[in-house]
């Protein structure tokens, strides 16, 4: 998702005190050997399945993206300390928490694509989808209690419960055109920025920093990851489907009011109010047009941007407290990436 080329488009800088920064290649580059080590585990994970099931854990710990999570780790813990095994580890589990929940968001979606492949559940069905979700979960916890501390184990469940619990809340959420938008940045904190929190929380933990830190990169995190998903939203509708990576409007398609919808309604007419109350009620693909030209009439475009930086300030400051590092220095690159790729949103028609 973080891969989107400029259009051009640019918006004021948010304003933070400078800090050093690398940009993405470089932070990727610096990352990719513990990545390796992730992936490589991952993949190692599908001989601890049933032999007859092994091929769909297989599908499903494949299904990696740019592993944001595991860089969150290596980054966070890299930069109060030295990496070992147990870091590889903990990203291994958060990385199998957040691959089980992409598995039952396709079945909740009917997604048939992700990532440019066929789900888990277009290849074999809800109910394999289902039940290789729950051994996914399972695992990442049995993986979590071999620590010889209940720390991780308790981190790990805790944040599975809040992302499982922001899930629903989001399901339950659906069609709701008055829904409140501190509800909505609740739900976003929750089912993504709490597994961006634990990896930058637990990153630090097993690297033995303050518990001030600690709390100090969780914070982080959790800008990081809501500011994350509050782009993703905005993609939705605001992307091209060539970087979104699936049909735009989905989220439209589901019901849901996303970012840009609350800022359209909370600034419209009410006869305009009235009409996107209808779209939504009855979504239809050649809507997204009309939905976009609101939009803009709105400014609510500007209005997204301006919401998701300073969720991205919020995270700059969080890292004010660490001690200058190439690793710290990432961190604070990741921050500014997404800031790029916010400005560079733009629909193409």
């Amino acid at each position: 998702m973080l891969g989107v080329e400029s259009n051009g488009i640019a918006v004021p800088v948010s304003a933070s005190p400078p800090q050093f920064a690398l940009g993405w290649k470089q932070i990727a580059e610096a990352v990719e050997p513990f990545r390796q080590k992730v992936a490589q585990r991952l993949a190692a994970q599908t001989e601890e399945f049933e032999p007859q099931i092994a091929t769909f854990a297989q599908y499903a710990l494949t299904a990696q993206g740019k592993q944001l999570r595991p860089m969150l780790v290596s980054l966070s813990g890299e930069a109060l300390g030295n990496l070992n095994d147990s870091h590889v580890t903990v990203a291994v589990i958060i990385e199998m928490v957040h691959l089980a929940t992409l598995v039952h968001d396709d079945v909740i979606d009917e997604a048939q694509l992700r990532r440019g492949r066929l789900t888990l559940t277009a290849n074999w069905g809800n109910e394999v989808s289902v039940l290789l979700g729950d051994c996914l979960f399972a695992h990442a916890l049995k993986l979590a209690a071999s620590f010889p501390t209940p720390e991780i184990c308790r981190a790990v469940a805790a944040a599975t419960n809040t992302v499982c619990a922001g899930e629903i809340l989001q399901n339950c959420s659906r069609g709701d055109f008055n829904v409140a938008r501190s509800h909505y940045f609740k739900m976003v904190a929750m089912k993504t920025g709490e597994l961006f929190a634990l990896s930058c929380d637990l990153g630090a933990y097993l690297s033995q920093t303050t518990a001030a830190r600690r709390e100090s990169l969780r914070q982080y995190g959790l800008a990081l990851g809501t500011a994350y998903q509050l782009y993703d939203d905005c993609l939705d509708v605001l992307g091209s489907e060539s970087v979104a990576g699936k049909s735009l409007g989905a989220d439209l398609a589901k019901g849901k009011m996303t970012l840009p919808m609350l800022i359209v309604r909370e600034r419209s007419t009410p006869q305009d109010q009235a009409q996107l109350r209808q779209w939504l009620e009855d979504w239809e693909p050649a809507f997204l047009a009309e939905v976009v030209e609101m939009i803009e009439k709105y400014d609510a475009f500007a209005g997204s941007r301006a919401v998701i930086q300073q969720y991205l300030d919020d995270a700059r400051q969080a890292l004010a407290t660490l001690p200058p590092s190439e690793s710290r220095a990432g961190l604070m690159g990741l921050t500014d990436f997404l800031a790029e790729q916010t400005e560079a949103l733009g629909v193409v028609y």
